[in-house]
């Protein structure tokens, strides 16, 4: 099988009945080979260490289209033990490809894995990373886009350019170093700045390999980026460009803006938006969305704004947007953007409304899914707290502050290994009574439609992710939730996605159908949080064994701990 950036068109597949053949043709399939390493980089004007992907950092995008099959051939040449997460792929029936320590083994150094799972029935823009101890905060983390087919509609003209800015937080720490700070019970401080596109100061890009490309490129000049179409030099007066914006930061929500332009949103994590106008919009830790710009504004340079929210400094970092013939550099000040205003965030996050006459990855309409009046079969108030054990700085979900087993917890599940976990660690509300550590699973039927609650008792905003599927976040509200809510829930127009802020001193409440067999992670993208316990595992089972719900263990599955390769 050939590996590379390879796209293999059509696989044909006969079944045949008598004398007659029925010839069907399989979806698409693309094959990429990266290899993880380490390597030197000054995101921060300083040189150290970062995690590589086939020497780039970030890592080389993954352009799909919907359906498609995708093939990563993982070789890991770190020195330590590594895992991608998929961030918002849905594993439709293979929670084998999840990349998370609760259903795979880890890729160990000097060995190679290869995932393979489909983009199925999605769209949109997505992210992936490492999901393995400290690893992202050092690199290894990517875009991953899935556009439409060209026989679905997109309820928008197709825009004259697309980029795709991956905005982060960053430390001049590494993750070893910040690792060793959290195992020793100390919180991280707050980062040393922000980046696009893996860079901030003093570095010039061109395209892949340092040549230019039909792809959009990335230049800077003195202290700020500059975007730039290669095939064209730059942006040019009355067309429009898309942006996919995702924040694959560590700790950091952001907020992003264009200085003397407005955004029209028309996607979020996969869901077609109601297209409204923005003058900045607010991206917290994990999430993607993607904005449409049109170029009418007078022919000069203009600043492209990141900066953080909800902290003190307030920490930016800026790109230029340069018009097609211009001689003239963006002027200051900076466009300015919401600081600590957490109502603002409250507002602005309620008017992302799903588009309910746009089709999704498939002809029908995103709307004819009546999320709002399904049964609710069960509900679960997820409350997170930020406290000690054994004298050390723990993070906890109903008290218990997740540890990770030596065997995953699928192939524990799968092979009926004991010792492994039980699902009477967590309770589905909050309980009093002292924190613990424990290997925290819920148990779900397949189909079982499901209401999550994060419930913040904290000032310091969180950041909440479920993989395997998305949720409809119906409402956003301030202090302690209960069932009087659900009367303040949207029940029509609420936007699909798979993470989720929820304010300080806040809630914020989901409606998922889990109709997505499998294990999957329920976890704070907030990452020195999940390294410290705010996690946990949902096990979405029925007693069915059939390759319609759900697929059995690859061929080349990794094993470990208690779990045994069978004979």
């Amino acid at each position: 099988m050939k590996q590379g950036n390879l796209l293999i068109q059509v696989f044909l597949l006969a079944y045949c009945f008598g004398s007659v053949c029925v010839i069907n043709a399989e979806d698409p399939y693309r094959f990429f080979t990266w290899t993880v390493t380490y390597g030197t980089r000054s995101p921060l004007g300083v040189p150290q260490q970062v995690i590589l992907i086939n020497g780039q950092f970030p890592g080389p995008p993954i352009e799909g289209v919907t359906n498609d099959n995708i093939l990563v051939n993982l070789i890991n040449k770190i020195d330590e033990p590594l895992l991608i997460t998929w961030n918002g792929i849905k594993q439709r029936r293979m929670s084998w490809q999840d990349g998370v320590l609760g259903t795979s083994c880890p890729i160990q150094p000097n060995s190679n894995w290869t995932y393979h799972f489909q983009l199925k029935d999605q769209i949109g823009t997505y992210t992936y990373f490492a999901s393995t101890s400290m690893h992202r905060a050092s690199g290894a983390f990517g875009a991953l886009n899935v556009n439409q087919r060209s026989v679905i509609f997109v309820p928008y003209h197709k825009p004259d350019g697309d980029f795709t800015l991956l905005v982060s937080d960053w430390y001049k720490m590494g993750h070893k170093a910040l690792r060793k700070r959290l195992d020793s019970g100390r919180a991280l401080p707050l980062p040393d700045g922000l980046l696009i596109n893996g860079a901030s100061k003093g570095l010039a890009f061109t395209g892949e390999h340092g040549k230019l490309s039909s792809l959009p490129t990335i230049l800077l000049r003195l202290d700020s980026l500059v975007l730039y179409l290669c095939h064209a030099s730059c942006f040019s007066t009355g067309k429009f460009y898309r942006f996919r914006i995702s924040n694959v930061g560590i700790s950091t929500s952001i907020n992003f803006r264009i200085q003397g332009h407005m955004m029209t949103l028309v996607e979020v994590e996969g869901s077609h938006t109601l297209e409204e106008v923005y003058e900045s919009l607010d991206v917290h830790v994990g999430q993607s969305l993607t904005v449409l710009v049109t170029l009418k504004a007078p022919v000069k340079d203009y600043f492209i704004v990141a900066s953080t929210r909800f902290t003190k400094p307030v920490l930016t970092t800026s790109a230029i947007l340069h018009y097609k013939g211009s001689k003239t550099r963006p002027s200051r000040p900076l466009p300015i953007g919401p600081t600590y205003h957490i109502h603002w965030s409250m507002k602005q996050a309620r008017t992302i409304r799903l588009n309910l006459t746009a089709n999704a990855a498939r002809p029908n309409p995103q709307g004819a899914f009546h999320y709002g009046t399904i049964p609710i079969s069960q509900t679960l108030v997820l409350a997170n707290a930020r406290t000690k054990i054994n004298g050390k700085l723990r993070y906890t979900v109903n008290r218990v502050s997740y540890v990770n087993p030596t065997t995953p917890l699928k192939l524990a599940d799968w092979y009926n290994i004991p010792g492994v976990f039980d699902f009477k660690t967590i309770k589905n509300i909050p309980t009093p009574g002292p924190s613990i550590l424990g290997t925290s699973v819920l148990d779900f039927a397949l189909h079982e439609y499901v209401e999550f609650v994060f419930q913040n008792n904290e000032r310091s905003i969180q950041s909440w992710h479920i993989d395997g599927t998305n949720a409809y976040v119906v409402g956003y509200g301030t202090g302690t939730w209960n069932v009087a809510m659900r009367k303040r829930y949207n029940y029509v127009d609420a936007v699909s996605r798979h993470t989720f802020q929820v304010y300080p001193m806040s809630w914020t409440s989901v409606l998922a159908s889990l109709d997505n067999k499998g294990m999957w992670n329920v976890r704070s993208q907030i990452w020195s949080r999940r390294y410290l316990g705010q996690e946990l595992y949902v096990r979405v089972w029925n007693n069915e064994r059939s390759l319609y719900t759900e697929a059995e263990p690859p061929l080349n599955a990794l094993y470990c701990g208690k779990a045994k390769r069978p004979v």
